[in-house]
């Protein structure tokens, strides 16, 4: 799906189409969940600090508060109808999955073509949002084609061109190469997909490992038969970090659980749920592994609730010895986020050694209730959402999916006929 996030909020919300939409946390530490073409189009981009985003943009961007039940529900429109052409799906996110027609084994490049743009009338008649379809002999090249071909496009990779393309791409383009891998081939003068299939297979295993090394080394020669397969949902999004030195001050392992719960959220964010738990996991020099968890009364995904979650069970190294690996997992994942009723009691503020870099965010107008990017509803315009406020009022756009722009109202900040609304209405 082509900027998924973003493309929903310009869907619901018919004014927003055409304009730079930003969707993530709007905090000091929020980051980018979501950026319409319009934002990238200044260098915008998803997980880039919501700062350095609005900077880019200007002031003609439009930053809203994620609504993952939004995406959820539209997410679960598109794969009910792609499921009408492919029963078997794999999922990978929210915004995107891998198929296998049974219909299209020893199909030529065109037959292939034109069912990919059948899929995308479909996804765009169900749901009213662009998809961009890439396909080949096996999901690497079905991936790396996706990419090829957004915005608004397909990419069909014959057999014949397969390994002329993969060969002139760079190769951190091959699924599975991550910044640490490029970086120990750039040393060796490796920069291509093709430099890197052109290296002995030993070498690989010697550089990346016995078993991730080969497996990547086939898929850069293009043969790639991993079968098309449903996934089971994780019961937990996590990251992870080995470091090359021990942490042993207090200070050092809060700063490595932020990055690293950070790293997660990033991870939870794009698998479209929220999460209740918050697992720390702390490895020490000795090896010992200590785990602890918080459980929250709610599942958020809200980025401050959960990070400080997982800060609330930090140790200090100096008393239970230094530390090699940090951890943070997020559990109890449902498609349901709620907000707290007490959100101050999430967002501690406690650890002096974290607030002196934190950047506490004003309120936006005097009743934090209306916030921008709220859902409400008017028993006389009907569905809207708040588009911005202060001094005693607030101003709300009234309009949905089907109504085409709406007009904006301003009303007294304590008006007693508006209220909150349910976000799926929007999509009516």
């Amino acid at each position: 799906m082509d900027a998924f996030f973003a493309s929903v909020e310009q869907l619901t919300r018919p004014t927003l189409r055409g304009r730079p939409v930003l969707v993530g946390g709007t905090g000091g530490r929020g980051v980018v969940a979501g950026a319409s073409y319009e934002a990238r189009v200044f260098g915008a981009r998803s997980a880039m600090p919501m700062h350095q985003a609005r900077r880019l943009v200007g002031g003609s961007a439009v930053v809203l508060p994620p609504r993952g039940q939004v995406y959820s529900a539209v997410s679960k429109r598109v794969f009910e109808a792609l499921r009408h052409r492919m029963p078997v799906i794999e999922q990978l996110s929210m915004d995107e999955a891998f198929g296998e027609p049974i219909e299209l084994a020893g199909a030529s490049a065109a037959e292939v073509w034109q069912f990919c743009e059948d899929l995308r009338t479909l996804v765009k008649a169900e749901t009213g949002l662009v998809a961009s379809i890439g396909a080949g002999s096996g999901k690497q090249v079905a991936k790396i084609a996706s990419g090829l071909a957004k915005p608004d496009g397909v990419r069909v990779v014959s057999p014949v061109e397969q390994n002329d393309l993969l060969a002139a791409l760079p190769v951190r383009k091959l699924w599975g190469i991550g910044p640490v891998a490029e970086a120990k081939l750039r040393k060796l003068g490796v920069e291509t997909i093709g430099d890197f299939a052109a290296m002995p297979e030993s070498e690989v295993a010697s550089l990346l490992g016995n078993t991730v090394g080969p497996a990547l080394h086939r898929l850069a020669r293009g043969h790639d038969d991993r079968p098309i397969a449903e996934r089971a949902e994780a019961k937990q999004i996590s990251a992870e970090t080995t470091y090359a030195a021990d942490i042993g001050t207090l200070v050092e392992l809060r700063g490595a659980v932020d990055s690293i719960a950070g790293a997660a959220y990033d991870r939870l964010v794009k698998d479209g749920r929220a999460s209740r738990t918050v697992v720390l996991k702390l490895k020490k020099s000795d090896m010992s592994v200590i785990t602890r968890s918080v459980t929250l009364p709610y599942a958020t995904t809200d980025r401050a609730a959960l990070v400080n979650a997982a800060q609330r069970s930090v140790a200090d190294p100096v008393e239970i010895g230094a530390i090699r690996l940090v951890g943070v997992g997020f559990g109890g994942l449902t498609m349901v986020s709620q907000g707290s009723l007490f959100p101050e009691l999430e967002h501690d503020e406690s650890h002096p050694e974290i607030a002196a870099e934190s950047v506490v965010e004003q309120p936006e107008f005097e009743l934090p209730e209306w916030r921008p990017g709220t859902d409400v509803h008017h028993p006389e315009f009907g569905h809207g959402w708040v588009q911005g406020g202060g001094h005693g009022v607030v101003t709300v756009r009234f309009e949905t999916r089907s109504t085409g722009p709406g007009p904006a109202r301003t009303f007294p900040a304590d008006e007693s006929r508006l209220a909150r609304a349910d976000p799926l209405e929007s999509l009516e």
